[in-house]
């Protein structure tokens, strides 16, 4: 018979702790059966469980560890565990695992409370906290901070979509995103992005800014709001915006192409991807003429948006081939995956509209990003808080890694 035994050790961390205590343990030819150790401000938390012959007893090693521990000032205990107790936690490493993301430009208490009991109402229990984002100075006034808290969880979740709601209604009271996802392989193998671009890499919806200076911008935007919400068919709306543009001249295009707001962390997020090897794709229900722009200027792979007629320098109205509305932006992105030879679950579609929906939905990691009502309430993931680059600790990046692919 042998004994199982957790030691706890705690103290102010230091280099070499770690080599000292298992040194012991490998003199005494002790078998560690798991072990844990985190730090949070140099305050050491160091978990051993270990496996010990009950015949002779410890044999010393309990003796020998005390001494190790007291030379480093560090305080450390001993506790039995019974043969059951571990077979059952071993029973236990078969449960299914989630990774809870909490987003924000600050994260307090409150929000860490909130989320955990969510989380524990459900009979799920927090292995893990993991801080991604880093250290913010008190001292130094950070314009536009990011804030990042990764729990893993485990245990069974009864009802996915459920869950996904309560985070979601949590997160729209306490003005941070909460976003659930399934700690699979996929999640750490995401290999395509595919962005919307008006209202998602850039902050405007082109369309209104044509009918601003056609002189038509309340009729556009009232088209254009409802077809968002998904009231109107996207493929009308979009053919009676663009009637209201007809005569609109080529160098008005040229001006508001020159001065695209780009959305914040665009810049950080795609110029990481691309630096992991990550294709990266527009799927566009507005103009190539900008979408091309954008191509340009982040090394985009793969862009697909409408196309506009030209007669004579002026718009004429029409655009030239198929009209990209949600199906296609769904259809799309089937066949760039499916050309990388990438599965589905690969894939992250970022959008903000109801034509969005679609590609968002099949996609393995599906974010509304600052999106519409009810593509937020659909979507299985959103952002509303933070710019782009908080997809970044969604893919369970720390600030570190990020910099780390800057240098």
């Amino acid at each position: 018979m042998k004994e199982i035994v957790l030691i706890n050790v705690t103290g102010e961390d230091r280099p070499g702790i770690t080599a000292a205590l298992t040194r012991v343990l490998a003199r005494f030819h002790v078998p560690v059966l798991d072990i844990g150790q985190s730090t949070i401000h140099n305050a050491l938390a160091l978990g051993l469980l270990v496996e010990l012959p009950r015949e002779g007893g410890d044999q010393g090693v309990f003796r020998e560890l005390l001494f190790c521990a007291h030379g480093m000032g560090l305080d450390i205990r001993f506790t039995p565990v019974e043969p059951d107790d571990y077979e059952g936690w071993v029973c236990e490493q078969g449960q299914p695992r989630h990774i809870l993301t909490l987003l924000g430009r600050e994260i307090d208490a409150e929000h860490i409370a909130q989320v955990s009991a969510t989380v524990a109402g459900r009979g799920l229990n927090v292995d893990r906290i993991t801080r991604l984002t880093g250290r913010l100075s008190r001292r130094r006034d950070r314009a536009r901070p990011l804030a990042c808290v990764e729990l893993s969880v485990r245990g069974t979740v009864a009802d996915l979509t459920e869950l996904h709601g309560a985070l979601l209604a949590l997160g729209r009271v306490m003005d941070v995103d909460v976003s659930v996802q399934e700690d699979d392989i996929f999640r750490r193998n995401r290999r395509l992005v595919c962005f919307d671009m008006d209202s998602t890499l850039i902050q405007t919806e082109v369309i209104d800014e044509l009918a601003a200076a056609a002189g038509v911008g309340p009729a556009v935007a009232a088209i254009t709001e409802a077809a968002m919400r998904g009231e109107l068919d996207f493929q009308e709306s979009f053919r009676q915006r663009m009637a209201l543009l007809e005569g609109l001249d080529e160098s008005v295009l040229e001006q508001i192409a020159e001065r695209l707001p780009i959305t914040e962390g665009a810049d950080r997020l795609i110029a990481s991807l691309k630096r992991l090897g990550y294709k990266i794709a527009i799927l566009s229900g507005g103009f190539t003429y900008f979408a091309e722009r954008l191509q340009r200027r982040f090394g985009v792979d793969y862009v697909y948006a409408n196309q506009l007629q030209f007669c004579d320098g002026k718009l004429t109205g029409q655009v030239s081939g198929e009209i990209i509305d949600g199906t296609r932006k769904a259809e799309l992105l089937r066949e760039i995956a499916a050309r990388e030879g990438i599965r589905l679950e690969q894939v992250i579609a970022v959008g903000d509209g109801a034509n969005d929906l679609p590609m968002l939905a099949i996609a393995g990691l599906g974010i509304a990003f600052h999106a519409k009502p009810i593509v937020t309430e659909q979507a299985r993931h959103s952002i509303a808080t933070v710019g782009l680059d908080g997809i970044l600790y969604l893919l369970g990046m720390r600030d570190r890694d990020v910099e780390r692919l800057e240098s």
